[in-house]
């Protein structure tokens, strides 16, 4: 290679992957396998004292999953990165070695309606806690922040209204609390949306979703930017003597790299949120061709959006890549590439109509996922968000006039027939 940086098309195929050593494999193989063998005594103790970096146990590391961290944070532009069982797995993973009792994190209120529920119910059994306020309303999020906030949490592009938000923003609030930037960058990808760029200290993924993109895998990743600095009195998990290795002071010790390796050396130690090394490989395989099914994304997202919007049987559409959308200005900074292809439409015939149409249509499938090939179709305030208030649906962009579509890579005009045909039947 020249000394010159790869391009991206380039980087989603060779990042992390190199011929097996032992038998040439150009493809990563899956590395289906429990326990590696040690060297000798003094090598097995190097690795369980973190001084060599290695492979003990698969619950930690593996070959075939340290390939897509190395091309995960490679396309993210991170240090490191760290992959798990899921996407909320990743979330979890992400807040565990910066939170503790009485502490909070303030939060984005326009998120998939799972996140929403975790940050509201699951995390208070840690004693943590989650303010949601309108990132769109900076002052809202300052004053949201006290002495016990420990994070600043978003998505790049909300799910489901496909919201843009502006992350340069958030990312010099948190800098003047001395907090980091989560960003929840699923539903744009690396190939749209850098959030390191941007400012955003942790980014991370649902792999399920656009990353692996053929609806095979569950899977989730955090990247670590290495550019936060853990020893500013707030972190002490990161800062201070770590008992279970001899006093280690991880971010004294590993510097840039001192969250990646404290989220595989303590949190896959005791979470156990490990991603199996199977679905790692159909990972690695599905990024090989993410800026080409990304472009085509978009691409049909336009068209599908641009219908929907002339259609008089629909009150809005909320996708950021129509000039229309009060986000449009934004992508042009945040995601110049394009606004990905999840977004809502509400009809003007109301709830029962929506309900109807999900059950007329024939090619989009109504499942609860995002990201897949084939375009999906959801009523979101029926399933993702329904433990959610109303108010809250609202808030969320999942209104109970409101559908969700993940626009696929099928041809355009066959999506917008059969979206057509669903509302005739729907009597929208």
């Amino acid at each position: 290679m020249t000394d010159t940086t790869p391009g991206f098309d380039t980087l989603q195929i060779h990042a992390g992957a190199r011929p097996d050593p032992a038998t040439g494999a150009r493809q990563t193989p899956i590395y289906q396998s429990t326990a590696y063998v040690f060297r000798d005594a003094d090598h097995a103790a190097a690795l369980f004292n973190l001084q060599e970096v290695g492979y003990i146990y698969s619950r930690l590391t593996n070959p075939t999953v340290a390939a897509l961290q190395e091309r995960m944070a490679t396309l993210e532009g991170g240090a490191g990165a760290v992959c798990c069982a899921s996407g909320h797995g990743a979330q979890i993973m992400a807040l565990f070695p910066l939170m503790g009792p009485g502490l909070n994190i303030v939060s984005s209120n326009r998120l998939y309606g799972g996140t929403v529920t975790q940050f509201s119910q699951t995390i208070k059994r840690f004693g943590w806690s989650a303010k949601f306020v309108d990132t769109d309303d900076l002052d809202a999020v300052e004053a949201a922040i006290d002495d016990n906030t420990r994070a600043l949490f978003c998505e790049t592009i909300a799910n489901p209204g496909g919201y843009i938000t502006d992350l340069d923003a958030l990312a010099a609030i948190a800098d003047r609390h001395g907090i980091p930037l989560i960003v929840d960058n699923t539903t744009a990808t690396p190939y749209l949306c850098r959030p390191i760029e941007h400012g955003a200290t942790l980014v991370v993924h649902s792999l399920t979703k656009y990353l692996t993109g053929n609806g095979t895998v569950t899977g989730g990743c955090i990247i670590d930017s290495g550019k936060f600095n853990w020893s500013n009195g707030k972190f002490p998990s990161m800062s201070e003597p770590e008992p279970a290795y001899h006093g280690l002071k991880f971010h004294e010790t590993f510097g840039p790299l001192a969250f990646t390796f404290h989220a595989i050396a303590i949190g896959l130690r005791d979470l156990g949120m490990t991603l199996n090394p199977q679905a790692a490989h159909y990972t690695l395989m599905g990024i090989e061709t993410l800026s080409l099914r990304m472009e085509r994304h978009c691409a049909n997202a336009v068209k599908v959006a641009e219908w929907l919007e002339k259609d008089p049987r629909v009150a809005y559409v909320t996708y950021a890549g129509l000039p229309s959308s009060p986000y449009y200005p934004r992508m042009a900074r945040i995601c110049p590439k394009g606004a990905s292809s999840l977004f809502t439409f509400s009809l003007k015939a109301g709830y029962e109509a929506c309900v109807k149409l999900i059950d007329s249509v024939e090619l989009l499938s109504h499942v609860a996922n995002l990201g897949d090939t084939r375009s999906l179709i959801i009523h979101s305030a029926s399933t993702t968000h329904r433990q959610l208030t109303e108010a809250q649906q609202i808030a969320a962009g999942a209104a109970p006039d409101v559908v969700r579509v993940s626009i696929g890579l099928e041809n355009p005009e066959d999506i917008i027939a059969d979206l057509d045909q669903a509302m005739t039947k729907a009597g929208a």
